[in-house]
């Protein structure tokens, strides 16, 4: 049995993940939603009405349904794969053509791709097409069968934002599909963790389920390194940014000396973007080039970014300190991995006292 028993409510305008090892049902209970697969058992409502006493087809074309490489027409062009949905619902074609020209622009399409026809675009494009196409006849539900998983990590990062985005401006009931728990973690609201059979494991909130798995199975199945995932839901907000070891690179000789105490300096252009660490003398020497300087990491925008993400800038700096800028990618100071540990002490404490706190 592909799915026995599994209990759940979806919450509305939300994203619902439903994630767990391959052959666990996910898929068969995603299509259950929209009768591509008929229960043999039980019911399933929407909005308190039992979907079988809705004709299929009417039922279908109320939820948008995104798959795996996009399912795309191969012989019509871009907007007219968008335009799909509207066409059969009986939209003019002018009409249906103006949606898909709109929906482009909103999942971040350039327009000059209207033309073309699905070869001619990347993975990540086609994907893009594919979340158009289901949000086309603006449909209340939105269902997403791993759309994601067939594009390399830094374009399947940049999908995952813009649904976010999408998401925050739209605000569907979104029921999406991974085997991937960092993508369930990023993308739910609440995360549906299944075991093989169908069955349901755990049905919580990202933070909660990070922070208190229901069993052994669920703390497996989140991998060893759940604590490093759960700094996710901790804010930055609170770190104590020193912003002395900060020095652009056309300062004077006598502004690195005054700084010869600290080992490296974090070295910025004259806009106050970061280039890069140099050791005080070795800057008042002149050798403030970015080709002389050590990499400082991937910087974190406070109170934007998680501890998670300022934890990491700091690791991938060979200096140990992570570098803080603002939305414009202008260095407003540095913090060090020992102050980031104290955060996270701190945020462990107020989580301890306080469940809501996190999360």
């Amino acid at each position: 049995m592909a799915v026995d028993g599994l209990s759940l409510e979806i919450p509305d305008r939300a994203v619902t993940v439903l994630v767990g090892p391959s052959g666990c049902g996910k898929t068969t209970t995603l299509r259950m939603i929209n009768r591509m697969i008929e229960p043999t058992e039980g019911s399933i409502l929407l909005d308190g009405a039992d979907i079988r006493q809705q004709p299929v087809n009417s039922l279908r074309r109320s939820m948008g349904y995104v798959i795996q490489n996009a399912g795309l027409f191969q012989h019509r062009t871009i907007l007219d794969n968008i335009a799909t949905v509207p066409r059969l619902l009986g939209w003019s074609k002018q009409r249906a053509r103006a949606r898909a020209a709109e929906l482009m622009e909103r999942v971040g399409l350039d327009p000059a791709l209207a033309k073309r026809y699905p070869y001619q675009l990347s993975g990540g494009q086609q994907q893009r097409v594919g979340v158009a196409r289901a949000l086309a006849a603006d449909p209340p539900i939105l269902l997403m069968d791993e759309p994601f998983s067939a594009v390399d990590p830094v374009v399947r990062k940049g999908l995952q934002d813009e649904l976010l985005r999408i998401q925050e401006e739209l605000g569907k009931t979104i029921v999406f599909v991974t085997h991937d728990i960092d993508e369930a973690i990023k993308l739910g609201t609440m995360v549906a963790v299944l075991r093989t059979g169908g069955r349901l494991a755990q049905f919580a909130p990202p933070a909660e389920l990070l922070s208190a798995p229901a069993d052994t199975f669920v703390e497996d199945f989140l991998g060893a390194d759940r604590g490093i995932r759960r700094l996710s839901f901790f804010p930055s907000t609170g770190l104590e940014l020193e912003t002395a070891p900060v020095v652009a690179a056309d300062a004077t000789a006598d502004r690195f000396t005054a700084h010869a105490t600290a080992p490296y300096l974090l070295v910025t252009d004259p806009e106050g973007r970061p280039l890069g660490w140099g050791e005080p003398d070795r800057l008042a020497a002149g050798e403030t080039g970015r080709e002389q300087l050590l990499p400082c990491g991937r910087p974190f925008v406070p109170g934007t970014d998680s501890l998670r993400t300022a934890l990491d800038g700091a690791v991938l700096s060979p200096t140990g300190w992570a570098v803080a800028v603002d939305d414009t990618g202008r260095a407003v100071g540095v913090v060090s991995q020992q102050a980031i540990g104290e955060a996270i002490r701190a945020a462990h404490e107020a989580g301890r006292t306080d469940p809501k706190a996190v999360g």
